[in-house]
């Protein structure tokens, strides 16, 4: 396990040192990394080493605007590093506001010494993920589709559905017994080690719950967490806009920005669709710039092109997906 840097004097984090940090080590390498079978453990030593870990916790001094705006920049150097590397940035959070003896926690992910993922299965309406209390303690069952990193964090922070039908969150170790890991081949950061996890009386302490709340709470929670996944979108359009160079879809880019910026839970649906169409124009615009050799496997138009496609359905909810289907012009079950 590698530790990061000097705890003391943590590194300074700002939008400036993210923008250069994308363009001159995370995009060099985006090709390299899309095709390799993971992602380097060096490359997210890298991002621990500058502080890029700690981006969620309280001592970053960063806004949740400023957050936004370093994913956005990570997105469009290396959408495969950052797919790994963000489902980490909600752990540090939870053990900051959760109970005081979790505090201890924030450390060490914050300096990347402990590095987490992330499994929201037991969110669903229809839970995939059951956890009950056992021995003091919580036993977990069921299965996660979709969990990023594996193999390359050594916790998990994992949502699973109580028989009160309460939400309680957990830090699990990797290693815990009682967890398979079934491999995931994506259209695009298919180095991302993307695995449906499964659990089979999986054991957790007591002491490793960050939160619980009834499910109900969950959609308006969810709600007013819609804006980050959208900066994923404006990652890869932007970069598609500064391959192209100069042209009408730098305007369209701010639009989709701002209209992200501004969202409300009413109308971030809609703004989080149009982002992500938005990304797909923007990389169908890099392609017919560059022409036939987008058509060759290994140069950033074809690989921007399949990371938008992904982005139109990673992070989505049925709210969003009513849009898109709108803003397309079909109907929601596929129909024209």
């Amino acid at each position: 396990m590698t530790t990061s840097g000097d705890a003391s004097q943590p590194p300074q984090l700002s939008l400036e040192a993210a923008r250069s940090f994308a363009d001159e080590i995370l995009f060099p390498a985006a090709n390299e990394i899309d095709a390799a079978p993971v992602v380097p453990r060096e490359r997210l030593d890298l991002l621990a080493e500058h502080g890029w870990y700690g981006l969620s916790a309280p001592s970053s001094g960063l806004t949740q605007q400023d957050t936004w705006q370093v994913l956005e920049a990570f997105a469009g150097g290396c959408l495969t590093t950052t797919f790994v590397w963000m489902q980490h940035l909600g752990t540090a959070p939870a053990c900051s506001f959760g109970p005081g003896h979790l505090r201890p926690w924030v450390e060490l992910l914050a300096t990347g010494q402990r590095r987490s993922t992330v499994a929201f299965a037991g969110l669903l309406p229809e839970p995939l993920l059951l956890a009950r209390q056992e021995g003091g303690g919580w036993v977990i069952d069921g299965r996660a589709p979709w969990v990023t990193g594996w193999g390359l964090t050594n916790l998990i922070h994992v949502s699973a559905r109580t028989p009160d039908d309460e939400v309680v969150w957990l830090l699990v170790d990797a290693s815990s017994p009682g967890l398979r890991a079934e491999p995931l081949r994506l259209l695009a950061v298919n180095a991302s080690a993307t695995v449906t996890l499964h659990l089979s009386g999986v054991r957790v302490a007591a002491d490793r719950e960050t939160s619980r709340y009834p499910w109900a709470e969950w959609p308006g929670r969810d709600a007013m967490g819609l804006r980050s996944n959208g900066s994923l979108a404006l990652g890869v359009a932007s970069r598609c806009c500064r391959l192209i160079g100069r042209s009408g879809l730098d305007d369209e880019l701010d639009a989709r920005r701002a209209a992200l910026d501004a969202g409300t839970p009413e109308t971030m649906p809609s703004a989080r669709a149009a982002a992500a169409l938005f990304a797909v124009q923007a990389a169908s615009a890099l392609v017919t710039h560059v022409g036939s050799g987008s058509m060759l496997m290994g140069n950033h138009a074809e690989r921007l092109f399949r990371e938008a496609a992904l982005l139109l359905v990673f992070g989505s909810r049925p709210s969003i997906k009513r849009a898109l289907a709108a803003q397309l012009g079909i109907k929601p079950g596929g129909a024209p």
